[in-house]
């Protein structure tokens, strides 16, 4: 039985439905049912059917979703090992030099490929000291209102453009 709450414990800290919580959930369940059995048959209250059904449906559903669960367990495994067995035959058929990746054929198309990629890099952000593209309105200030005000955007402006009309 220590052997058992031990097994229990661990299973509640592993992913996956495992043997001995499913065990526990199972047991359970069916002492549920026992109860439901006996209340029934003490108080005569159609409310334990009903429960009794609901309790058994969840039950069904647990059993049912740990079946799912542990067959896309074993096809994500069987999955896995097919990954891994094709990419140890890849490697065995090439294995890249130092400095060679394994989708050129020399060691200067890598260098090729990363002298445009930081040119293109450099023409996107569009540098102020290069001159290549205009700079960016700094996103800190408001645009002018047309000359009227300071272009600072309070409402106070706006309260003695009313009391000027007043008077």
């Amino acid at each position: 039985m220590a052997s058992f709450m031990e097994d229990l414990w661990s299973s509640i800290f592993t992913p996956g439905p495992t043997p001995t919580l499913l065990i526990a959930t199972n047991v359970t369940f069916a002492a549920l049912q026992l109860i439901f059995l006996a209340l029934l048959l003490a108080t005569y209250s159609l409310h334990f059917v009903a429960l009794s059904i609901i309790s058994a449906g969840l039950w069904w559903s647990i059993n049912w979703f740990a079946a799912e669960v542990r067959l896309a367990q074993q096809a994500q495994e069987a999955e896995k090992e097919k990954q891994e067995s094709e990419e140890g035959d890849a490697k065995t058929r090439k294995s890249p030099a130092v400095g060679e990746s394994a989708d050129s054929d020399t060691e200067t198309e890598a260098l090729d490929v990363k002298k445009t990629d930081d040119k293109s890099s450099a023409v996107a952000t569009g540098s102020a000291a290069s001159g290549l593209l205009p700079t960016a309105r700094d996103p800190k200030k408001r645009p002018s209102t047309g000359g009227e005000g300071s272009g600072y955007g309070s409402t106070d402006s706006e309260w003695e453009k009313v009391d000027d009309t007043k008077s």
